[in-house]
C-alpha cells in the first residue's frame, strides 16, 4: 500500500492576544458524519485515543488530517478524516467545543470515566497547587508575546509605501495569470483556514513537511519585515474568484493577516520564509519581498529596523521560556494522574469508535 501523505497543521495559537482559536474550522456540522468531543483533565488519554484511532485509520487506507497542540506540539487536539466526514477533537479549554446538533452529528466522549477517583483524592493538594502554577506561565508568556507583537506594526509601517503595495499586486496578477487561471464557468472557491505554524514550548516552529506532501511547486516568499500579507491577500482573492479552494494559514503572532497559502487540487503553495524559520526546502520559485521594498528607506531606517527585530525576538523568547515553564508543569499535572487512569478503558474506546466510523 502506498504510504498517506502526512498532514498535520494547528487551529489554535498562543497569540499576543492570548490562545486564538480556528477551531470553528474544524469541520462543518452541517457536512459532517460524525464529530466525537472527548472530554476529560490531564493525562486521561485523549491524544491516546485521537492517535489510536489515527493509526487504525491509516492501516485502512484513509486519509487523515491531525491537529497538533500549540501548546505542546507532540500532543494531538484533533483528528479529521476528510473522506469520512467524521473528527475527533478535544473539546476542553481552552478550545472548548460544544455541539451544534447534538445526537445527530456530535457526540461527547467521557474519558474521565477512566479516572480512579479514590486514588486521584489522595493527590489533591498537588493538583490543585500545580494547577494554579500552570495559569501563572501561561499568563507570563502571554504578556511577553503581547509585547512582542506591538512592535510588528511599527516594523512593517516603515517598509509598506503605496508603491510597494501597488508593485506586490502586479506582482500577484502575474502570478494568478500563470498559475491559477480563473476557471470557466466554477463557484468561488472555499477557503479554509488552518495554522501552519505556531509559537511553542519547543519555540516557534513552522509545519513546511505538511505543505511540501501536498504541493510539490513551492512559492518562497523571503521575508524580513512582514510584507508578504500583501501578496497573499491578493493571491487569495484571484485564486478563489477563480473557483479553487485554498487552505489560508494565518500568522500565529498576528492571526488578522496571513502567513502562507495552500492551493492543493494545483499542487501549489506560497510560503513565507523568514530568518528565523527558513523554508527548508528547494523552490519552485523564489520571490524577495526584502528586494522589493524601497532601497532607501530601507538604507535610512536599517539600524531601526534591527533595533526592533532584535527587542522582538527577544520578547519571543521569553515567551517561549514561560511557555516552556507550563509545559514542564503540566508534565507533573500528567504525572499525578497516569498511574490513576485506565488506559485499557482508553484503548477500548478507541476501537468502539474506530468500528462505528469504519461501519
Amino acid at each position: 500500500m502506498t504510504a498517506l501523505p502526512h498532514i498535520q497543521y494547528f487551529l489554535g495559537a498562543n497569540s499576543p492576544s492570548g490562545f486564538y482559536s480556528l477551531y470553528s474550522e474544524l469541520i462543518r456540522p452541517e457536512d459532517a458524519r460524525a464529530i466525537y468531543i472527548l472530554k476529560g483533565g490531564p493525562g486521561c488519554g485523549k491524544s491516546t485515543l485521537m492517535r489510536q484511532v489515527g493509526q487504525s485509520m491509516e492501516e485502512a487506507g484513509l486519509a487523515c488530517e491531525y491537529i497538533l497542540c500549540s501548546g505542546d506540539p507532540d500532543s494531538l487536539d484533533a483528528l479529521i478524516l476528510p473522506e469520512q466526514k467524521v473528527a475527533l477533537v478535544d473539546g476542553t479549554a481552552p478550545h472548548v467545543v460544544e455541539p451544534k446538533y447534538p445526537g445527530v452529528v456530535e457526540r461527547y466522549v467521557n474519558l474521565g470515566l477512566g479516572y480512579d477517583t479514590q486514588a486521584l483524592a489522595q493527590e489533591r493538594e498537588n493538583i490543585q497547587r500545580t494547577m494554579l502554577g500552570y495559569k501563572d506561565c501561561y499568563k507570563r508568556a502571554y504578556r511577553c508575546l503581547k509585547a512582542a507583537g506591538e512592535v510588528y506594526p511599527d516594523l512593517r509601517a516603515t517598509l509598506l509605501t503605496d508603491s510597494l503595495k501597488e508593485k506586490l499586486a502586479k506582482r500577484a496578477r502575474g502570478i494568478l495569470s500563470r498559475e491559477l487561471r480563473r476557471k470557466k464557468g466554477a463557484e468561488p472557491g472555499q477557503v479554509t483556514q488552518r495554522f501552519l505554524g505556531a509559537v511553542t514550548h519547543k519555540g516557534s516552529m513552522c509545519l513546511f513537511d505538511t505543505a511540501m506532501v501536498q504541493c510539490p511547486r513551492i512559492y518562497e516568499l523571503v521575508d524580513h519585515y512582514g510584507l508578504a500579507h500583501e501578496l497573499l491577500l491578493h493571491l487569495l482573492a484571484g485564486a478563489t474568484a477563480g473557483g479553487y479552494n485554498v487552505v489560508a494559514c494565518p500568522d500565529p503572532m498576528e492571526p488578522d493577516r496571513l502567513a502562507h497559502l495552500l492551493v492543493p487540487e494545483m499542487g501549489l503553495a506560497f510560503l513565507t520564509s523568514t530568518p528565523q524559520l527558513p523554508f527548508p526546502g528547494t523552490p519552485y520559485r523564489r520571490i524577495r519581498l526584502n528586494a522589493a521594498a524601497d532601497q532607501e528607506i530601507l538604507r535610512r531606517n536599517r539600524p531601526r529596523l534591527h533595533f526592533t527585530q532584535k527587542v522582538s525576538r527577544a520578547l519571543l523568547e521569553e515567551g517561549i521560556e514561560s511557555l516552556s515553564q507550563a509545559k514542564a508543569i503540566h508534565d507533573q499535572l500528567e504525572a499525578f494522574y497516569n498511574p490513576h487512569v485506565d488506559f485499557g478503558l482508553v484503548g477500548e474506546m478507541a476501537r468502539s469508535i474506530t468500528q462505528e466510523i469504519l461501519a
